[in-house]
């Protein structure tokens, strides 16, 4: 008799009538003599072993996520680390009766992150996990805007024009704006001047205004907005005029990096300005994918409309976040990584991202045809090189073919053009994570320079373009 669980006939292939077991051979099977279904749903059950190696072989068409130069998401992670996803593949994060150690861990987590950020309240810190910063984004947007119109409502004045104030954002503030019915005030990108800046801030603001986001860290080049002057342009805008507008600090990237690596910026909750902070944990926070946090200054700045309490071990817990069911993995390896690393270790960590950040900003300054736009400083942004063709120089090829061309070896270093009112000038950029060592960044100089040689030897007959090119949208 077959070994039940285990077809003898492959599905719609009657040529594969012979008994089969476990053991055979993976590849020899009848399993895996056709190709795997893609549009239909399955007939009847396969042995674990042969689907797993079919669907192990497909992933191999992936790109190496560990040469993503592109992504911010963090892709390397201790070996510690895999065994603590395994041990919480089962814990739902919302369920924190069921789970309460977890939802203990999630609380810590908060309150250390309130400690890191100089919360006034961090010893009662308001705040949760997300599945990711923009989530955590979106929260905090959403008790601005509650916020303001609280206080219309209470002053007896219109709720319908709400407007948000930032600089040349990733694309979950414009997701916020829609979703919201909220007008946003995006400050375009304009010849000199890449970022937000107090005198921009201030010709938009308004009574309707429900808050400004500068981010800490900026998508494109790498760069943080200056948090500390905004602040102060808006506190004399209150002085002069009245309006009280409070700024929420988008430090997707930035918030688990200045504390390390420029302590003394000020950009957090030591600005009374600063009413919430989203952060990315599985960015340079170092945790697996699929964690964000938003925390307020004090419990006032989190509206009691966006509160749902649960029962929690007898008692009631705040519910904030907009998803339900959620892994409780990533929440339980950011607090392993708060453990395991501390302050001396995310700064040893991201300090080397930053080592290899300069390295590449002068490797790449001295091919040639390149002008850098970042070059990784510490205390001005995070590990990350940007850069561009010179200008008034035709150097026979554009960054999308050096882009495309850089792919043959398995890097993805991404090309794109700037946003309005730049979106002329394209860029490249490379993003240094923890992993990117020293020793693979030497390796991705000698193949940028192979590349410009190929493209010497081989001129490009039609230039790559952003339409052409594959996309980038983050």
């Amino acid at each position: 008799m077959p070994k039940q669980g285990v077809s003898t006939q492959n599905d719609r292939n009657p040529m594969y009538t012979q008994t089969e077991n476990a053991d055979d051979e993976t590849y020899g099977s009848s399993e895996l003599a056709m190709g795997l279904p893609k549009s239909s749903f399955p007939d009847v059950e396969r042995d674990p072993r042969r689907i797993y190696a079919a669907v192990r072989d497909e992933l191999m068409l992936d790109g190496n996520s560990r040469q993503n130069l592109a992504t911010f998401c963090q892709t390397w992670e201790e070996p510690e680390i895999h065994q603590l996803m395994d041990a919480c593949i089962d814990k739902n994060m919302v369920d924190k009766d069921e789970y309460p150690q977890t939802a203990e861990i999630e609380a810590r987590c908060v309150q250390m992150l309130a400690d890191l950020w100089h919360s006034p309240a961090s010893d009662h810190a308001v705040g949760c996990s997300t599945t990711g910063s923009s989530e955590a984004a979106m929260l905090g947007g959403l008790a601005m805007k509650r916020r303001w119109e609280a206080r219309r409502q209470a002053e007896g004045k219109p709720t319908d024009k709400p407007n948000l104030i930032t600089g040349p954002v990733q694309i979950c503030w414009h997701k916020f704006t829609r979703y919201w019915d909220i007008e946003h005030r995006e400050i375009p990108m304009d010849k000199g001047r890449l970022l937000m800046t107090p005198e921009e801030v201030l010709s938009r603001c308004d009574e309707n205004t429900i808050g400004v986001v500068p981010t800490l860290g900026v998508t494109f080049t790498g760069e943080y907005e200056p948090v500390k002057q905004i602040n102060d342009a808006l506190d004399k805008l209150q002085a002069d005029t009245g309006l009280d507008i409070p700024i929420h600090v988008d430090g997707a990237s930035g918030g688990f990096l200045a504390p390390f690596c420029a302590p003394e910026l000020e950009w957090d909750f030591r600005l009374p300005r600063v009413s919430s902070i989203n952060a990315s944990g599985h960015k340079f926070g170092l945790a697996p994918l699929g964690v964000g946090w938003v925390l307020w200054r004090e419990e006032k700045d989190l509206p009691e409309s966006m509160v749902f309490w649960v029962n929690y071990l007898g008692g009631n817990m705040r519910d904030i976040a907009l998803n339900f069911s959620r892994p409780g993995g990533q929440i339980v390896c950011q607090y392993y990584n708060f453990l395991r690393l501390g302050r001396e270790g995310y700064s040893k960590v991201h300090g080397a991202c930053y080592r290899s950040a300069e390295y590449l900003a002068d490797e790449i300054s001295k091919m040639g045809p390149f002008e850098i736009v970042f070059g990784g400083d510490m205390a001005r942004g995070i590990p990350a090189v940007s850069w561009k063709l010179k200008e008034g120089t035709d150097p026979g090829f554009t960054l999308f073919d050096l882009a495309d061309r850089l792919r043959v070896r398995g890097w993805q270093v991404p090309a794109y053009t700037l946003p309005s009112n730049c979106q002329d000038q394209a860029i490249q950029r490379i993003l240094v994570r923890n992993g990117v060592s020293q020793d693979l960044c030497t390796l991705l100089i000698e193949h940028m320079k192979a590349a410009l040689d190929h493209i010497e030897a081989h001129p490009v007959k039609e230039s790559l373009t952003s339409e052409d090119a594959s996309g980038f949208h983050h």
